[in-house]
C-alpha cells in the first residue's frame, strides 16, 4: 500500500492517527470524518464544514500520548470554543511538522478496543475487548489468530467477561455484531496482506447508536532493519 512504502521511505516505525485511519478506511472499517489542518483560519473553515460540536487533537507520527499531554479537546461547540482550543493545543505543541485533527464528535457511552499483534511464533493475531481509559487495567480482551472465519469474530465477543455490553441495556441498542464481527475480520486480513504492520490499536471503538465507530487508532510498523 502506498500510505506504507511512503512511511517506510521516511523510516517512520509509527502512523499518525489521521494515516493509520487513512489505512483502515482503505480496508473499508467506520472511522470519523475528519481533517488535517494547519492554521486557524482552516481549522474554523473544517469545524464548520464538518459540524459542531467537533474533536481537536494534535496530530503526528511522533505523538502518541495526547490526552496525557493535554493534546485533546472535546465537545467544542462554535467558533469561539474552537479559537480558544486552537491556542491552547499549539502552544502545547513542540516541534515543525504537527497538525491539527478535527474531528467529529462522536456519543456513545460504550466503548470496546480492537487491534492486531504480529507474533513471533502465531504470525498476526487479531485483538476485541472492552475498551476505553480502563483497557489495561480491565484487560478483558480475546485473541484469535489470522486469518479468521466469522464464528471466530462471534466468538472472540462471547469469550469477553463484559460480553453483555453488546446486548441491549439501560436503553441502548444491542450492538451490530454483524458490523463488529466484519471489522475483526478485516483487521486479520490487514495483517496478512501488510507484513510491514507490526500493531494496530484501536480504542476507542465507540459504538454509536448501535454501529461501531473508530475515534482514535494507531498502526506500528516494523522497523527498517527487520523488514531487511
Amino acid at each position: 500500500m502506498k500510505l506504507i512504502e511512503e512511511a517506510i521511505k521516511k523510516r517512520q516505525t509509527i502512523l499518525s492517527e489521521y494515516e493509520s485511519k487513512q489505512l483502515l478506511a482503505y480496508y473499508d472499517i467506520p472511522v470519523t470524518r475528519e481533517a488535517l489542518v494547519k492554521n486557524r483560519e482552516s481549522l474554523l473553515e473544517t469545524a464548520g464544514e464538518i459540524g459542531y460540536p467537533v474533536v481537536f487533537k494534535s496530530c503526528s507520527s511522533e505523538i502518541t500520548h495526547k490526552t496525557e499531554k493535554g493534546l485533546i479537546r472535546l465537545d467544542i461547540r462554535n467558533n469561539e470554543e474552537a479559537a480558544v482550543a486552537f491556542e491552547e493545543i499549539t502552544s502545547a505543541m513542540n516541534g515543525p511538522g504537527n497538525f491539527i485533527l478535527v474531528q467529529e464528535m462522536i456519543s456513545g457511552k460504550r466503548e470496546l478496543v480492537a487491534g492486531l499483534t504480529r507474533d513471533s511464533q502465531f504470525g498476526p493475531c487479531v485483538m476485541f475487548g472492552l475498551g476505553g481509559i480502563f483497557t489495561e487495567i480491565l484487560k478483558d480482551i480475546s485473541f484469535r489468530v489470522a486469518p479468521l472465519e466469522k464464528y471466530d469474530a462471534l466468538e472472540m465477543m462471547h469469550e469477553i467477561r463484559g460480553r453483555r455490553i453488546l446486548d441491549a441495556v439501560r436503553g441502548m441498542e444491542s450492538v451490530d455484531r454483524e458490523m463488529l464481527a466484519d471489522i475483526l475480520i478485516t483487521l486479520g486480513k490487514i495483517g496478512m496482506e501488510n507484513e510491514e504492520i507490526k500493531e494496530i490499536d484501536i480504542n476507542p471503538l465507540i459504538i454509536s447508536g448501535n454501529k461501531p465507530v473508530t475515534v482514535d487508532a494507531l498502526v506500528v510498523l516494523e522497523s527498517s532493519q527487520t523488514l531487511d
